[in-house]
């Protein structure tokens, strides 16, 4: 490795939801996903097609990976300890959350998907409450 290369080498390397820490975030996020799974659940129980049940369950395990990933973002890089002081439940909810992810993954209950949604409609009202919206998104144009 030339001198100019090392040189020019990244001293650290900061990792993010995304390649650039760029302080966008937003609980809908995980809520969609977490609908999808949802609604995969409801489409699996109402189907007796193998094929189209097996498809649901690969289709819902990526789906409820994809939502305890946006939380587990939401918990790590927006929430501040100052949020913490605010809702002292705030790490129990996230941690809930994130488990309730991981247990949709693996059944087909529609209650254990809507305890996941509700979930995360706690941590949606604690990002609002901590002025997600107006600290995170543009505003609409």
């Amino acid at each position: 490795m030339s001198r100019v290369t090392r040189w020019l080498a990244p001293r650290a390397v900061a990792h993010a939801h995304c390649d650039i820490p760029c302080g966008v975030y937003d609980p809908q996020q995980a809520r969609i996903e977490a609908e999808s799974c949802y609604k995969i659940v409801q489409k699996y129980n109402d189907s007796t097609d193998d094929v189209f049940r097996t498809r649901c369950l690969a289709v819902k395990e990526e789906r409820a990976e994809l939502t305890k990933h946006h939380i587990d973002v939401m918990w790590h890089d927006y929430f501040k300890p100052e949020h913490v002081a605010r809702f002292p439940d705030l790490h129990d909810v996230c941690w809930k959350a994130s488990k309730q992810a991981s247990l949709v993954k693996r059944t087909v209950d529609l209650g254990e998907a809507q305890k996941l949604l509700d979930l995360i409609d706690r941590i949606d009202m604690m990002w609002r409450e901590t002025g997600g919206p107006a600290a995170t998104r543009l505003a609409a144009g």
